[in-house]
């Protein structure tokens, strides 16, 4: 078992990465403080792993909310189902809910977590390689609003991440890829090294070889602790951790949630945001080449959807990263060193939209 520790005072938390921790009864156990439980799951992964996690919390009262699977479901209608779930079963303060999914289902759990009676535990169990890299760690849970991604929601940080690799065998192509969006965001705003070696791993990473894969995971989940621990509310630093994605949410929010997955519009709005870094003088040629070359292996895209152009600017602007300055946006200076800027001209954020 590998560990990764979360310093956030008397809200740390460790992350386990560890092949068959779902099964593991006493790491739940340890973060488990009262006698119920909720697991919050969707229809896909149900049938795969829902009876397999009562069987693993018996000793609990363990009731289950099934969701509709999803980026367009992640809303205010669909979390109301977790709260409803949660009253209907009698479930009080002391309840921990299990987020047992992807990125949406965690995000919704975890929000829901912070409401329900004003903020109960939860524990993430991704099972997808970009909520375990990336979204279960760090305590951001939200929903969607129609006119921009993550607009409601709130900072609750997890009792514990805990992270079975095997899990990657069970998921689609298309959603690894996704995944490794935000493992190649890592290295590239952070950490040189690792950045070449994901160039050099990445024919194994996207078969899954599992045990190349587990140290991606541990590696990215140590820089972003690293960083929400500097930074937990997002004051700045942890701002960085949004390469790519001021570019991205203007995809999803176009084009509408779902029909790109959250990890694809990533990819392309890093090259989107290493090409404008570029063009103001900062990442070089060759490197926003080897960019765009290892986000090309990964099987994802690096162009923004055409019929977006037009609107593509104003889109950027619903985005919650906005100031009062501003677009702030998360650039690259070199491969492994991120920096926020809140000064780049909307003339060369178009020059380089039109350009893509």
């Amino acid at each position: 078992m590998e560990i990764v520790e979360l310093d956030l005072g008397e809200a740390s938390y460790p992350v386990y990465i560890m092949a068959g921790a779902m099964a593991q009864t006493d790491l739940f156990a340890r973060h488990i403080r009262g006698r119920q439980v909720m697991i919050v799951t969707n229809e896909t992964l149900a049938p795969l792993y829902l009876e397999k996690m009562k069987a693993n919390l018996r000793d609990y009262q363990t009731d289950a909310v099934i969701l509709p699977d999803g980026e367009a479901y992640k809303t205010l209608e669909t979390m109301n189902l977790v709260i409803t779930a949660l009253l209907e079963k009698g479930h009080n303060r002391s309840t921990t809910l299990i987020a047992l999914g992807g990125g949406v289902v965690g995000d919704m759990t975890g929000f829901a977590a912070a409401c329900f009676q004003r903020g109960v535990d939860f524990i993430q169990v991704p099972t997808t390689l970009l909520a375990q890299v990336d979204s279960s760690v760090g305590g951001k849970t939200a929903v969607n609003h129609a006119l921009g991604k993550n607009m409601i929601g709130a900072f609750h940080q997890p009792q514990a991440v805990i992270i079975d690799p095997e899990t990657l065998l069970t998921l689609p192509p298309r959603e690894l890829a996704a995944g490794m969006a935000e493992v190649i965001k890592h290295g590239a705003l952070a950490d040189d090294e690792y950045f070449s070696w994901l160039e050099h791993e990445i024919v194994d990473l996207m078969t899954p070889d599992l045990r190349k894969m587990a140290y991606a995971i541990k590696r990215s989940c140590e820089i972003k602790a690293e960083i929400v621990a500097r930074d937990e509310k997002e004051a700045g630093e942890r701002a960085l951790l949004n390469l790519g994605h001021t570019f991205g949410h203007a995809i999803e929010t176009g084009l509408g949630y779902g029909e790109w997955l959250h990890g694809e519009a990533v990819g392309a709005g890093m090259v989107m945001a290493g090409a404008l870094s570029h063009r103001l003088g900062m990442l070089s040629e060759e490197e926003l080449r080897r960019l765009k070359t290892l986000i090309v292996a990964a099987r994802l895209p690096v162009d923004a959807p055409e019929s977006l152009r037009n609107e593509f600017l104003t889109l950027m602007y619903r985005d919650k990263k906005v100031t009062d300055g501003g677009l702030r946006l998360v650039l690259l200076e070199r491969l492994g060193k991120a920096v926020l800027r809140d000064n780049v001209s909307d003339e060369d954020v178009l020059a380089v939209i039109r350009a893509g």
